[in-house]
């Protein structure tokens, strides 16, 4: 059996690991100069390639009912049993895995070395641009011919990567449904106001909520709340908290909704504490002085000096959403093929035989922590331990 997989980032080299046997040929068809480019970036280059907090609320799908299927406690034990096999000693900071080295390198080179001991053929500086079948088989760019194909191409995110879009493309020439790929786990660019400039480069403690109104803009929901240290800049908000919120922000925005996040500056404060410390005879701004940034104090005084509005302010502070940053600044890419047409026990095409499809080409995303490299590793295996065949699980 000659297997052939596109993509040579984290779900393609996983799967290819996974279904490499002494009776079968493994092909990676990858883009750049060399494989697990994306990888090194992950985790501000320290990889976080796992979290323990497996809770099905950190992922997003518009298949919700099968989010079991891939998330589960048995592929999460293959995960773990996967690297621990490949001798990656796992750093645990806060329920966040990364390699003991802490270094994104040394995930992608133990992932690329432990490929060239099995023999698995890479070729690197290969795009794949044409895709057929058949006779059973798939041939690529009109010269090879592969019994079984796997899509693990990635999405928009991180172009400078690799990552092209070109699998949505595969994926639809094979009947694939496509949901609209948006940036996710990104900046988020608020409505200009004069405090931008201002409040640029401040980071902080805080409560945000993602606050959306509906189409016709009557009547208004809560959707998600995080709390972590926000990143205040001259186009919007930045953050591992906005970027919890920033997917679902996508998505609304899309569909013409009106997105706003509200900033709690003092999470840590009741509101009727605020108003007790705020309500004294003393210097208003030496009160504020001993909460919050000088930066941001200086901001909330210059909506004025009333004491019960900057309770109001400082616990409530509304930020219209008008865009996110686009995919060059993404971690990841939502939307994709809808996991309803997708076999999730094998990761196997419903609408094309031997077709696999995996990683960030799916319509599920993770939060930031470890989620999304964890999808593209449970998806990896899964594939890769179906087209091996049960024999060998």
């Amino acid at each position: 059996m000659k297997i052939g997989i596109i993509g040579g980032g984290a779900s393609g080299l996983v799967c290819a690991l996974t279904a490499k046997t002494d009776d079968n040929e493994v092909i990676i068809f990858e883009r750049n100069k060399e494989v697990g480019k994306k990888i090194l970036a992950t985790g501000n280059g320290k990889c976080n390639y796992w979290n323990e907090d497996q809770n099905i609320l950190h992922y997003e799908t518009l298949n919700t009912n099968h989010l079991s299927e891939i998330i589960n406690s048995n592929t999460e034990e293959k995960v773990l049993s996967f690297f621990k096999k490949l001798g990656i000693l796992p750093k645990i900071k806060n329920g966040y895995y990364y390699p003991n080295s802490n270094q994104a390198l040394t995930i992608r080179n133990v992932l690329e070395e432990e490929a060239k001991e099995k023999h698995i053929k890479i070729k690197t500086n290969y795009v794949v641009a044409i895709i057929k079948k058949e006779n059973n088989q798939f041939i690529i760019n009109n010269e090879i011919k592969v019994d079984k194909l796997v899509i693990a191409t990635g999405g928009y995110a991180a172009p400078k990567s690799g990552c092209t879009g070109m699998g949505y493309e595969f994926a639809e020439q094979f009947g694939h449904t496509i949901r609209k790929p948006l940036p996710s786990l990104v900046q988020l660019v608020t409505k200009k106001e004069w405090y931008l400039k201002e409040w640029k480069g401040i980071r902080t403690d805080v409560e945000v909520s993602h606050v959306e109104f509906d189409l016709n803009k009557t009547s208004i929901r809560t959707i998600r709340r995080e709390v972590g240290e926000i990143q205040l800049t001259d186009y919007g908000i930045s953050g591992i908290c906005v970027f919890n919120l920033s997917n679902a922000i996508a998505r609304g925005l899309s569909e013409g909704k009106k997105e706003n996040v509200e900033i709690d500056f003092l999470p840590t404060v009741s509101e009727n504490e605020l108003r007790k410390i705020v309500n004294t005879n003393k210097d208003i701004r030496r009160v504020l002085n001993g909460l919050l940034n000088e930066k941001l104090v200086n901001v909330l005084l210059e909506f004025g000096t009333d004491r019960a509005a900057l309770v109001k302010r400082i616990k409530h502070f509304l930020v219209e959403v008008i865009d996110t940053k686009g995919f060059d600044d993404a971690q990841v890419t939502s939307g994709g093929v809808l996991l309803d047409e997708i076999n999730l026990n094998t990761m196997e095409s419903k609408k094309e035989k031997d077709l696999y499809l995996i990683g960030e080409l799916l319509d599920l995303t993770g939060d930031c922590g470890g989620y999304n490299l964890g999808i593209c590793f449970r998806t990896a295996i899964t594939a890769g331990e179906s087209i091996r065949g049960d024999k060998h699980a």
